[in-house]
């Protein structure tokens, strides 16, 4: 079985992760900005994100051992990442990409930083891991101004537009919003109020005449349930509650990775065709034969399951050799979420001055973080 053991690897591991996890939230918004119904995606989504972890499991440890308390706790901490990956689903259509992938990472490492700190017995460096909390915290701050400015921004360039070019949408054919939307039929440019109609007519969660302050919601419920994913696994992984039998080995990462997995995928699969047959938000209704049918973007879907489901476990290799306080640096997947929110969505093009000094004091504040987090690596006896 291979082990990461030098703080080098960890380290390693966990800017590979940084990158996966920063990448796959942007191809699962560049569908729903393509039509696609978020049950679908999600459902596809789940399939290769397990499959990332039995790969992970059967090519680096594995699978059998007697120590159920902690794969429940492997498994509670699948439920919660589960719950907060579903609810960005719909939280980036009303808040953006990159405002809600910031808002998620800064409440994870606030405290779910805090809570992995006390359970690998300090092995990080609180000098230096605790002011990097911090340039987390100032982060959501900056983000909540950035998503304040852009849709100010986005309302005063939507005035300019009559009422019935902005309710265009609301009548738009559902058969016809699923399209795909390839750059070359694109014909408003990216930050003007004919590009936010064209968006609004062909995404699958409409937003106009809805209050932000819904995402914003669904937002930090979201964040809640990321910061409480990675204590869980840090005590499956390290039973620090001492839950296992005398002589019972603690439950290696690969192997609670496997379980958290497989509950992350069980809860998926109910809540998603469940919301196939009860959607919310005004979604709507499909069944799971308009699921099978559905092909489009489908390859994408599989490809950003695979993305996340090796982030996710390079994430826990990480912090298995360092400490998971240290590996929430990987929360810092903002400033890749932000790169490509910029550069395929045109997300805060035309925006104001104000708004881009806002976003680039949210950039800078996550490069601080990541490389202060980083440098609290500790290392695991």
């Amino acid at each position: 079985m291979y082990v990461v053991e030098s703080k080098g690897g960890a380290i390693a591991c966990m800017l590979l992760a940084l990158f996966l996890l920063g990448t796959w939230p942007a191809v699962m918004t560049l569908l729903e900005r393509r039509g696609r119904l978020p049950q679908h995606t999600y459902l596809d989504y789940s399939i290769t994100n397990l499959l990332a972890a039995v790969i992970i499991a059967f090519t680096f440890g594995w699978l059998m051992q007697d120590n159920w308390p902690s794969v429940m706790f492997a498994m509670a901490g699948g439920v919660v990442l589960s719950l907060g990956n579903l609810s960005t689903q719909y939280a980036w259509a009303f808040v953006g990409l990159s405002v809600t992938e910031v808002i998620t990472a800064s409440i994870t490492v606030v405290i779910g930083t805090t809570l992995n700190y006390f359970l690998d017995d300090k092995i990080n460096n609180a000098k230096i891991l605790f002011p990097g909390v911090g340039c987390f915290l100032i982060a959501v701050c900056l983000a909540s101004a950035v998503h304040s400015s852009n849709a100010a921004d986005n309302r005063a360039k939507l005035r300019c537009l009559s009422n019935d070019d902005k309710l265009r949408s609301v009548a738009t054919d559902i058969s016809t919003s699923r399209e795909a939307f390839p750059e070359t039929e694109r014909r408003a440019k990216f930050g003007t109020a004919d590009f936010l109609v064209e968006l609004e007519n062909r995404r699958a969660i409409k937003v106009f005449g809805k209050s932000t302050l819904i995402g914003l919601a669904i937002t930090f419920f979201a964040g809640i349930c990321f910061s409480l994913f990675s204590p869980a696994f840090n005590l499956a992984s390290n039973d620090q509650w001492h839950t296992l039998k005398k002589g019972v080995p603690d439950l290696v990462v690969y192997t609670a990775f496997f379980w958290f997995s497989v509950s992350c995928f069980v809860l998926a699969i109910i809540l998603n065709v469940t919301f196939l047959y009860h959607p919310v938000l005004d979604l709507p209704r499909s069944s799971l034969k308009a699921y099978i049918n559905d092909w489009n973007g489908r390859g994408w879907a599989f490809f950003a399951g695979l993305l996340c489901g090796f982030g996710n476990g390079l994430q826990f290799m990480g912090g298995q050799a360092a400490g998971y306080a240290a590996a929430d640096a990987v929360q810092a997947l903002p400033l890749v979420s932000t790169f490509w929110g910029i550069l395929l969505f045109g997300e805060y093009r035309k925006s104001s001055r104000r708004t881009y000094v806002f976003l680039a004091s949210m950039l800078l504040m996550f490069v601080a973080a990541v490389a202060v987090l980083m440098a609290s690596a500790g290392h695991r006896k």
